[in-house]
Order: structure tokens, then sequence, then C-alpha cells
């Protein structure tokens, strides 16, 4: 067949699905049977299609909010765009005005619709602009998704009702308008020219040194300080080309990236989960201590040992597993916590993990955990109100979501992970994040090697191979 006979073809399974679709979707607004149920709730009309890449599909679309998720462990992919529903809140946040909005729409909800979003790390700071569209959280119902796993590839439409059926001139022109023949193919991604870090590397011995005393004089046992990595190109860098680059050398990560109304795009390729619920099984894990994959076999070898072996790895890894007891410990009515930590192998680093399963408590919610795990001392520090407070006044630049819950909320069940190994993209430049635990025994010029390790991937996709020196404005 011909490409353009191909493409002939696509066109009718697209104008078809479509069709379909917008006869479901009339169903329930009640324009073809006169039923409409009062009350806010969310409905959802899921047809199969024929497989799509749902990165191919995802730029094709002509929509100022994207999303992208895929978990850890399973071959679930998820491409959303649009907007049904939105709560969002600018820093400092409201979690009541989140736990209102969501808890009477997920209550009866369908176990298949899901808020995708995230939150800030430190919900009472905001400095920087660029962070400004994604509020102290924003969690959004979007209007499409393309979920695709092993049972094959579903289009779904959610509404929000009865808003929807007051709009629904609106939905069905967002369904005709919806592309599902003409998927893109991933764009090139270019080479950075520029590249300018915060804090510098004297600031940064400063700071670990700072630290280091104050482990001798208050109650801080642990803090991790973050740096990020500004990189700018002569051309503007798509989000979508660049987290698919970064998914095929990242694997055993989450996968995740979320843009609203054309503003800057948060993705990563993060190693650690937060916590996933089902009903009220809980898993969660205590990420921690880091070491390079090596050269060789025997190389790599070596790397694992020391990491398994080293003191000042295991006490930095130590402060998570505490935390994890002390914050789950009074929601759970039974909490199992590995022995010991073993190893979270990934493609070019290695970590310390142990694994938390815990059943919840009667009454506990989504939320409730959210409130209790975030910050980790993976991404915070214990002694955490020392370590927050030495964050806020050392670190010279934003968060924003970098090390913040990055993940959905369903009716019954969540998950999350850690926002880490990530970057902001906006336009012609990348902000990446990278953080490393000081402890003591910790030195200003290993953890600044480990910020670069932290960063390898994305580099990688970059085309760098250290070449790139430091420019500053």
């Amino acid at each position: 067949m011909t490409k353009q006979g191909q493409i002939a073809d696509a066109d009718i399974v697209s104008d078809s699905v479509l069709e379909r679709l917008e006869w479901k979707v009339g169903a329930q607004l009640g324009l073809h049977n006169g039923v409409a149920p009062s009350g806010a709730y969310v409905e959802r009309v899921e047809l199969p299609i024929p497989p799509l890449d749902p990165f191919c599909w995802l730029r094709s679309q002509d929509s100022a909010t994207r999303i992208y998720w895929s978990p850890r462990d399973r071959d679930l992919q998820v491409a959303a765009v649009g907007v049904a529903d939105r709560c969002s809140c600018p820093p400092p946040g409201d979690p009541d005005r989140l736990r209102r909005h969501l808890a009477p729409i997920l209550s009866a909800a369908d176990p298949n619709i899901r808020y995708y979003g995230g939150l800030r790390f430190d919900q009472m700071m905001h400095r920087e602009d660029r962070w400004a569209p994604f509020g102290a959280y924003s969690f959004v119902l979007p209007r499409f998704e393309l979920r695709t796993d092993s049972d094959g590839t579903r289009i779904a439409c959610n509404l929000f009702l009865p808003r929807d059926r007051e709009e629904s001139t609106e939905v069905f022109r967002q369904i005709r308008e919806l592309d599902l023949g003409h998927a893109a193919v991933a764009g090139h991604v270019p080479i950075p020219v520029s590249r300018r870090v915060r804090p510098d590397r004297g600031t940064w011995r400063d700071m670990v040194q700072w630290a280091l005393n104050a482990f001798k004089r208050s109650n801080l046992d642990k803090v991790v300080f973050a740096r990020v990595t500004e990189f700018g190109f002569d051309e503007e860098l798509n989000a979508v080309d660049l987290l698919e680059r970064l998914r095929s050398v990242t694997p055993n990560c989450f996968h995740f990236c979320f843009q609203h109304s054309g503003s800057p795009a948060f993705v990563g390729a993060s190693p650690e989960r937060l916590f996933r619920r089902r009903g009220l099984r809980i898993e969660s894990e205590a990420v921690a201590g880091t070491r390079p994959r090596g050269r060789s076999q025997a190389h790599d070898a070596r790397l694992l040992r020391e990491l398994l072996q080293s003191e000042k790895e295991r006490w930095e890894h130590e402060y998570v597993r505490i935390s994890l007891r002390e914050e789950m410990g009074p929601l759970a009515e039974h909490l199992e916590l590995d022995a010991e930590p073993s190893e979270l192998r990934l493609a070019t680093k290695r970590h310390l993990i142990s694994r938390m399963h815990a059943t919840l408590q009667p009454g506990v919610t989504t939320l409730d955990v959210l409130a209790a795990l975030h910050p980790t001392p993976a991404v915070g520090g214990y002694g955490l109100k020392e370590a927050m407070d030495a964050i806020r006044e050392h670190e010279p630049f934003d968060r924003g979501w970098y090390a913040g819950p990055i993940g959905w909320i369903g009716s019954d069940a969540a998950e999350f992970t850690v926002g880490i190994r990530s970057g902001l993209v906006a336009m012609n430049r990348l902000f990446l994040y990278a953080g490393a635990g000081i402890v003591e025994g910790s030195t200003p010029d290993a953890e600044w090697d480990e910020l670069e390790q932290k960063i390898v991937d994305f580099t990688g996709v970059l085309g760098l191979n250290g070449q790139l020196q430091d420019v500053r404005d």
C-alpha cells in the first residue's frame, strides 16, 4: 500500500472512532436519551482503538495542556490533553481546598477516573515566575486520555457534569478536533550552547561546610541541598521529544510530563516511589544513598560493595527509613519495612532501597498519606524543620515542583513518585535539578560529583560528553 493509502486508511479509522466517541458522549450528556442526572460528578466514555504510540499522539494534538505518565514497574503509558476539571491553588497552598474539591467527586467515581498533577516541594516558597502556572499544587482531570498497556490501546473522554452538559457545544468541538490519524514523529533534540549552575562550586562548598557545622550545634542530622543547571539552546526545545528520548535510556523509572496552558513543561525520569495506594494497602520505600554504575562487570560489582558497606551512605539511607516508620506508623494498622536495604539498580546509577508495606486505618485518605510522607528525608532532610529552614536560606533558586509529589489520585487508589531527576523545559532553556544528602562524613567535592552524576541521563540525551563548560551571564 502506498503512503497516501495508509494515510487515507488512518483517516477513515480516526473518523469512525471519533463519530462513535461523539455519539457516546452525547448519550452521557443526555442529548440522546433524555437522561440528565443532577449534582457534580464525573463520567468517562472509553473506546478501544488500533495501536497508537502515546508520544506520537501527544505531539499531534493542538492543546495547551499536555500530560504524560508511566509507572516504574508496569507497561502502562498514559498521554492526556485538555482539561475537563482542574483544582489548583497559588502558594501558599490550602490542602483543605484540594480535599473539598476532590473528595465528593472521587467518592462515587469510576475507578478509571484519575486527577493527574503534583505539588511544590515547599508550599510556602515562591521565588520564580516560571513556576507560577504550576501553583502550590495543580490536579487536572484531562478531557482526553490515551492509555496503552498489555491489553491494548484505548481513548477516553472525561466529562465533568453538570458543567459539560451546559457547555456541550464546546465538548463536541474538542472531540471533532482530536487527532487520531496523523501521529507526529519525533523531532530532533538540539545540543545546548550554554551551561550555568546555581549555586556555583565555591558557594556549594560553603553550603556543605555550613551543614557539617550545623550537625554539631543543632537538631539537624541531614539536609538535602540541591543545584539547578540551566542549559541554553539556539532553538526551542520540545518537551515531548526530550521525554521520549529520556524514557528510552532510563528503564525502571517513573516518567512524567506536565504542561499547563502553554506554560513551561516539567519532565522527569524518577526512580523513587513516594507511595502507591490500593484500597487500604500502601506501598512506599526509602531511597537514599547513591553510586554510579561501573565501566565493567568487575568495576560495577566493586561500586555495589562500596554502596552497601559505606557508613555514610547507610546513615543517609537510615534517616529515610526512620522517617517512614515515624510518619506512617500513626496512620497504619500494620506496617512492614525491609530489615536491611538492598540495591535499586538503574541504567547509569544505583541506590539503596528499603521497601515498606502497610495497611491503613479506616478513614485515612490519600491526602493524609501525602501530607505525612512529603517531604521525605531523601529530598528534605532529618530534623525536618531545621532542614527546610536551611534549604530556604541557602538555596539560591526556586525548586518549584522539583522533589515534590508527582502522580495521580483516583477514587480508591493513587500513585505518586518523588519528582527528582527532573527538569523544567521553558522554550529555549532547560533547567535541570539535582540534590545530594549531606550528613556527617559528607565532603563538598564528592557531593558535587554526585550532582553531576544525577543529571547524566539528561545530558546524555542532549548529546553532551562533558565538553560544555560553565557559561555565566
